[in-house]
Protein backbone atom coordinates (compact mmCIF):
# COMPACT_ATOMS: atom_id res chain seq x y z
CA UNK A 1 0.00 0.00 0.00
CA UNK A 2 2.91 2.43 0.28
CA UNK A 3 4.45 1.72 -2.46
CA UNK A 4 1.05 2.40 -4.34
CA UNK A 5 0.75 5.41 -2.10
CA UNK A 6 4.45 6.78 -3.20
CA UNK A 7 3.35 6.26 -7.28
CA UNK A 8 0.30 8.37 -6.78
CA UNK A 9 1.85 10.75 -5.13
CA UNK A 10 4.82 11.38 -7.58
CA UNK A 11 2.17 11.08 -10.41
CA UNK A 12 0.03 14.05 -8.96
CA UNK A 13 2.90 16.05 -8.48
CA UNK A 14 4.26 15.38 -11.48
CA UNK A 15 1.29 16.51 -13.39
CA UNK A 16 1.35 19.46 -10.89
CA UNK A 17 4.72 20.55 -12.95
CA UNK A 18 3.87 20.04 -16.49
CA UNK A 19 0.24 20.73 -16.63
CA UNK A 20 -1.98 21.58 -13.40
CA UNK A 21 -4.95 20.08 -14.19
CA UNK A 22 -6.16 19.88 -10.84
CA UNK A 23 -6.84 23.59 -10.22
CA UNK A 24 -8.51 23.83 -13.59
CA UNK A 25 -11.26 26.41 -12.94
CA UNK A 26 -14.37 26.10 -15.60
CA UNK A 27 -16.71 29.02 -17.13
CA UNK A 28 -19.81 29.82 -18.18
CA UNK A 29 -20.84 33.25 -20.20
CA UNK A 30 -22.69 35.79 -18.08
CA UNK A 31 -25.85 36.85 -18.69
CA UNK A 32 -26.27 39.85 -21.29
CA UNK A 33 -28.08 41.83 -18.23
CA UNK A 34 -24.83 41.05 -16.12
CA UNK A 35 -22.45 42.16 -18.66
CA UNK A 36 -24.00 44.93 -21.04
CA UNK A 37 -24.26 47.66 -21.16
CA UNK A 38 -20.14 47.44 -21.28
CA UNK A 39 -18.41 49.90 -18.63
CA UNK A 40 -17.58 52.53 -21.53
CA UNK A 41 -21.25 53.17 -22.22
CA UNK A 42 -23.74 51.90 -24.41
CA UNK A 43 -23.42 51.51 -27.79
CA UNK A 44 -19.69 51.91 -27.17
CA UNK A 45 -17.63 50.19 -29.99
CA UNK A 46 -14.06 50.45 -29.04
CA UNK A 47 -13.77 48.92 -25.59
CA UNK A 48 -10.06 48.90 -24.48
CA UNK A 49 -8.81 50.89 -26.72
CA UNK A 50 -10.81 53.60 -24.99
CA UNK A 51 -7.78 53.62 -22.71
CA UNK A 52 -6.17 55.11 -25.86
CA UNK A 53 -5.45 58.71 -24.89
CA UNK A 54 -2.85 61.67 -24.73
CA UNK A 55 -1.69 60.56 -21.25
CA UNK A 56 -0.86 57.19 -22.25
CA UNK A 57 1.02 58.14 -25.05
CA UNK A 58 2.92 60.91 -23.17
CA UNK A 59 3.44 57.75 -20.45
CA UNK A 60 4.77 55.38 -22.94
CA UNK A 61 7.19 58.11 -24.15
CA UNK A 62 8.47 58.79 -20.67
CA UNK A 63 10.03 54.82 -21.07
CA UNK A 64 11.80 55.34 -24.23
CA UNK A 65 15.71 55.87 -22.76
CA UNK A 66 17.94 54.35 -25.64
CA UNK A 67 15.94 54.71 -28.42
CA UNK A 68 16.03 50.72 -29.60
CA UNK A 69 13.37 49.43 -31.32
CA UNK A 70 12.43 45.43 -30.68
CA UNK A 71 9.61 44.04 -33.68
CA UNK A 72 7.35 41.75 -32.07
CA UNK A 73 5.83 40.49 -35.46
CA UNK A 74 6.73 37.46 -37.05
CA UNK A 75 6.98 37.80 -41.22
CA UNK A 76 4.28 36.73 -43.08
CA UNK A 77 5.49 34.21 -45.44
CA UNK A 78 4.27 30.55 -46.81
CA UNK A 79 5.39 27.99 -44.30
CA UNK A 80 4.47 29.70 -41.23
CA UNK A 81 2.33 27.94 -38.68
CA UNK A 82 -1.56 28.65 -39.82
CA UNK A 83 -5.12 26.87 -39.02
CA UNK A 84 -5.98 24.39 -41.93
CA UNK A 85 -9.35 26.73 -42.70
CA UNK A 86 -6.63 29.47 -43.21
CA UNK A 87 -4.62 30.57 -46.08
CA UNK A 88 -1.74 32.50 -47.12
CA UNK A 89 -0.85 33.09 -50.57
CA UNK A 90 1.75 35.15 -52.48
CA UNK A 91 1.57 36.03 -56.35
CA UNK A 92 3.92 37.89 -57.44
CA UNK A 93 2.89 39.11 -60.51
CA UNK A 94 5.50 39.68 -63.83
CA UNK A 95 7.56 42.73 -64.03
CA UNK A 96 6.37 45.23 -66.12
CA UNK A 97 8.69 47.57 -68.36
CA UNK A 98 7.52 51.41 -69.60
CA UNK A 99 8.65 52.24 -72.89
CA UNK A 100 10.37 55.45 -72.17
CA UNK A 101 14.16 56.16 -71.83
CA UNK A 102 14.37 55.35 -68.49
CA UNK A 103 12.98 52.17 -68.09
CA UNK A 104 11.20 52.33 -65.50
CA UNK A 105 10.42 48.85 -64.15
CA UNK A 106 7.35 47.95 -61.82
CA UNK A 107 6.94 44.59 -59.48
CA UNK A 108 3.08 43.91 -57.69
CA UNK A 109 1.99 41.34 -56.03
CA UNK A 110 -1.76 39.76 -55.11
CA UNK A 111 -1.96 38.07 -51.82
CA UNK A 112 -4.21 35.66 -50.85
CA UNK A 113 -5.02 35.49 -47.12
CA UNK A 114 -7.35 35.58 -44.07
CA UNK A 115 -5.78 38.91 -43.62
CA UNK A 116 -7.54 39.77 -40.05
CA UNK A 117 -6.29 36.10 -38.61
CA UNK A 118 -2.87 35.00 -39.97
CA UNK A 119 0.60 35.37 -38.42
CA UNK A 120 0.72 37.90 -35.75
CA UNK A 121 -2.73 39.10 -35.15
CA UNK A 122 -5.32 41.61 -33.50
CA UNK A 123 -8.58 40.28 -32.66
CA UNK A 124 -11.40 42.62 -33.03
CA UNK A 125 -14.82 42.45 -31.20
CA UNK A 126 -16.62 41.14 -34.18
CA UNK A 127 -14.39 37.72 -34.01
CA UNK A 128 -16.03 36.12 -31.23
CA UNK A 129 -19.71 35.81 -29.90
CA UNK A 130 -21.62 34.20 -27.22
CA UNK A 131 -24.07 32.65 -29.44
CA UNK A 132 -25.52 36.04 -31.72
CA UNK A 133 -24.17 38.05 -29.01
CA UNK A 134 -21.06 40.19 -29.18
CA UNK A 135 -19.16 43.04 -27.26
CA UNK A 136 -21.76 45.32 -25.48
CA UNK A 137 -24.69 42.95 -26.54
CA UNK A 138 -24.40 43.98 -30.76
CA UNK A 139 -26.09 40.74 -32.69
CA UNK A 140 -24.48 39.81 -35.35
CA UNK A 141 -27.96 39.06 -37.24
CA UNK A 142 -28.15 42.74 -36.58
CA UNK A 143 -24.84 44.25 -37.80
CA UNK A 144 -23.51 41.11 -40.20
CA UNK A 145 -22.60 42.05 -44.19
CA UNK A 146 -21.35 40.26 -47.04
CA UNK A 147 -19.11 43.52 -46.98
CA UNK A 148 -18.02 43.47 -42.98
CA UNK A 149 -19.83 43.99 -39.68
CA UNK A 150 -21.65 47.83 -39.58
CA UNK A 151 -20.42 47.96 -35.70
CA UNK A 152 -17.79 46.76 -34.06
CA UNK A 153 -14.73 46.66 -37.24
CA UNK A 154 -11.45 46.38 -36.80
CA UNK A 155 -10.94 50.38 -38.42
CA UNK A 156 -12.77 51.61 -34.75
CA UNK A 157 -9.79 51.00 -32.96
CA UNK A 158 -7.05 53.22 -34.54
CA UNK A 159 -3.56 53.94 -33.13
CA UNK A 160 -2.58 52.52 -29.56
CA UNK A 161 0.63 53.61 -27.61
CA UNK A 162 1.17 52.53 -24.41
CA UNK A 163 2.99 51.21 -21.41
CA UNK A 164 4.08 47.58 -22.46
CA UNK A 165 4.81 45.04 -19.69
CA UNK A 166 6.45 41.74 -20.52
CA UNK A 167 5.25 38.98 -17.81
CA UNK A 168 7.83 36.26 -18.29
CA UNK A 169 6.24 33.34 -16.96
CA UNK A 170 8.75 30.73 -18.82
CA UNK A 171 11.66 33.01 -17.09
CA UNK A 172 9.97 32.41 -13.87
CA UNK A 173 9.74 28.84 -14.57
CA UNK A 174 13.29 28.60 -15.56
CA UNK A 175 12.74 27.19 -19.28
CA UNK A 176 13.03 28.61 -22.60
CA UNK A 177 9.17 26.97 -23.30
CA UNK A 178 6.67 26.60 -20.92
CA UNK A 179 5.67 22.75 -20.90
CA UNK A 180 2.71 21.71 -23.38
CA UNK A 181 -0.81 22.61 -22.29
CA UNK A 182 0.63 24.19 -19.36
CA UNK A 183 -2.44 26.62 -17.41
CA UNK A 184 -0.62 30.04 -16.87
CA UNK A 185 -2.47 30.67 -12.82
CA UNK A 186 -2.84 33.73 -10.97
CA UNK A 187 0.14 32.86 -8.88
CA UNK A 188 2.32 32.55 -11.87
CA UNK A 189 1.51 36.16 -13.14
CA UNK A 190 1.83 37.71 -9.66
CA UNK A 191 5.33 35.79 -8.75
CA UNK A 192 6.37 36.88 -12.24
CA UNK A 193 5.67 40.20 -11.83
CA UNK A 194 7.17 40.12 -8.35
CA UNK A 195 10.51 38.68 -9.69
CA UNK A 196 10.83 41.81 -12.45
CA UNK A 197 9.88 44.61 -10.05
CA UNK A 198 6.70 45.52 -12.35
CA UNK A 199 3.16 46.28 -11.01
CA UNK A 200 0.45 46.45 -13.98
CA UNK A 201 -1.35 49.82 -14.19
CA UNK A 202 -4.88 50.54 -16.04
CA UNK A 203 -4.00 50.52 -19.93
CA UNK A 204 -1.19 48.31 -20.10
CA UNK A 205 -0.10 46.19 -23.07
CA UNK A 206 -0.01 43.62 -21.11
CA UNK A 207 2.09 40.68 -22.43
CA UNK A 208 2.47 36.63 -21.56
CA UNK A 209 6.10 35.17 -22.57
CA UNK A 210 5.59 31.45 -22.71
CA UNK A 211 8.29 30.85 -25.18
CA UNK A 212 5.89 29.11 -27.05
CA UNK A 213 7.26 30.97 -30.09
CA UNK A 214 10.50 29.58 -30.04
CA UNK A 215 8.63 26.59 -32.30
CA UNK A 216 7.31 29.31 -35.03
CA UNK A 217 8.23 28.19 -38.57
CA UNK A 218 10.18 25.13 -36.88
CA UNK A 219 8.11 22.93 -35.00
CA UNK A 220 4.73 24.16 -36.72
CA UNK A 221 2.33 20.76 -36.13
CA UNK A 222 3.43 21.10 -32.31
CA UNK A 223 2.78 24.81 -32.56
CA UNK A 224 -0.98 24.34 -33.59
CA UNK A 225 -1.80 20.94 -31.73
CA UNK A 226 -2.25 22.93 -28.51
CA UNK A 227 0.37 25.81 -26.17
CA UNK A 228 0.46 27.07 -23.31
CA UNK A 229 -1.05 29.89 -21.98
CA UNK A 230 -3.43 31.84 -19.71
CA UNK A 231 -6.31 29.46 -17.85
CA UNK A 232 -9.86 30.72 -16.86
CA UNK A 233 -8.79 32.30 -13.12
CA UNK A 234 -5.51 34.17 -14.60
CA UNK A 235 -7.40 35.54 -17.17
CA UNK A 236 -10.44 36.83 -15.04
CA UNK A 237 -7.48 38.34 -12.79
CA UNK A 238 -6.54 40.26 -15.83
CA UNK A 239 -9.14 41.75 -17.02
CA UNK A 240 -9.77 42.98 -13.20
CA UNK A 241 -6.28 45.06 -14.11
CA UNK A 242 -8.08 46.89 -16.63
CA UNK A 243 -5.40 46.50 -19.27
CA UNK A 244 -5.60 48.06 -23.24
CA UNK A 245 -5.05 44.98 -24.87
CA UNK A 246 -3.43 41.23 -23.24
CA UNK A 247 -0.53 39.47 -25.67
CA UNK A 248 1.37 36.35 -25.76
CA UNK A 249 3.53 34.49 -28.03
CA UNK A 250 1.17 32.06 -28.77
CA UNK A 251 -1.94 31.25 -31.36
CA UNK A 252 -5.02 31.98 -28.87
CA UNK A 253 -3.13 33.64 -25.40
CA UNK A 254 -4.98 31.31 -23.25
CA UNK A 255 -3.75 27.24 -22.76
CA UNK A 256 -5.41 25.21 -25.30
CA UNK A 257 -7.09 22.86 -25.16
CA UNK A 258 -8.69 23.93 -21.99
CA UNK A 259 -8.14 21.76 -19.20
CA UNK A 260 -12.05 21.57 -18.78
CA UNK A 261 -12.54 19.94 -22.35
CA UNK A 262 -16.22 21.48 -22.33
CA UNK A 263 -15.51 24.58 -22.55
CA UNK A 264 -13.65 26.07 -25.91
CA UNK A 265 -11.54 29.09 -25.81
CA UNK A 266 -12.82 31.39 -22.72
CA UNK A 267 -10.41 33.61 -22.42
CA UNK A 268 -12.00 34.57 -26.12
CA UNK A 269 -15.18 35.13 -24.16
CA UNK A 270 -14.00 36.61 -21.26
CA UNK A 271 -12.08 39.34 -22.77
CA UNK A 272 -13.72 40.02 -25.95
CA UNK A 273 -17.44 39.58 -25.24
CA UNK A 274 -17.77 40.10 -21.88
CA UNK A 275 -14.90 43.16 -21.06
CA UNK A 276 -13.97 44.45 -24.60
CA UNK A 277 -10.42 43.81 -23.63
CA UNK A 278 -8.60 43.22 -27.16
CA UNK A 279 -6.16 39.70 -27.86
CA UNK A 280 -3.05 39.93 -29.70
CA UNK A 281 -1.30 37.07 -30.69
CA UNK A 282 1.76 35.07 -32.05
CA UNK A 283 3.77 37.74 -30.85
CA UNK A 284 7.53 37.07 -31.58
CA UNK A 285 8.98 37.29 -27.54
CA UNK A 286 12.24 35.80 -27.94
CA UNK A 287 14.38 39.05 -28.02
CA UNK A 288 11.95 41.58 -25.28
CA UNK A 289 12.46 37.83 -23.05
CA UNK A 290 16.60 37.70 -23.69
CA UNK A 291 17.39 41.38 -22.85
CA UNK A 292 15.06 41.21 -19.99
CA UNK A 293 12.71 44.47 -21.17
CA UNK A 294 10.04 43.62 -18.57
CA UNK A 295 8.33 47.98 -19.80
CA UNK A 296 8.94 49.56 -22.70
CA UNK A 297 6.61 51.65 -25.08
CA UNK A 298 4.31 49.33 -27.23
CA UNK A 299 3.05 51.03 -30.49
CA UNK A 300 0.26 49.38 -32.86
CA UNK A 301 -1.64 50.37 -35.42
CA UNK A 302 -4.15 47.22 -37.24
CA UNK A 303 -5.00 47.87 -40.60
CA UNK A 304 -8.37 49.79 -41.27
CA UNK A 305 -10.12 47.08 -42.74
CA UNK A 306 -13.75 48.25 -42.52
CA UNK A 307 -15.99 46.08 -40.89
CA UNK A 308 -13.23 43.69 -40.01
CA UNK A 309 -13.02 40.90 -37.57
CA UNK A 310 -9.41 41.60 -36.75
CA UNK A 311 -5.88 42.45 -38.31
CA UNK A 312 -2.45 41.04 -39.16
CA UNK A 313 -0.06 43.54 -37.38
CA UNK A 314 3.42 44.42 -36.98
CA UNK A 315 3.73 45.81 -33.28
CA UNK A 316 7.00 47.05 -31.64
CA UNK A 317 8.26 47.82 -28.47
CA UNK A 318 10.86 50.53 -28.12
CA UNK A 319 12.82 51.55 -24.84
Amino acid sequence: MKSTAAAIAITVATLSMTSPIAGAQTWKPPLESERCPSKWGAGDERGSANHMKPASVLTAAKLIRTGEVIELGHVLRAGMPIQATRRFDLHVKRTFMNPQSNQRGSNEEIVTTELGQVGTQFDGFAHQSHGDGLYNCFKISEIATRTGFTKLGIEKVGTLMTRGVLIDVAGLKGVDTLPDAYEITVQDLQQALQKQNVKLRPGDAVIINTGWGRLWGKENARYMKGNPGVGVAAAEWLVKQDPMLLGSDNGPVEVSPNPDREISLPLHQIALVVHGIHLLENLKLDELAAKRIYEFAFVMQPLKIQGGTGSTVAPVAIR
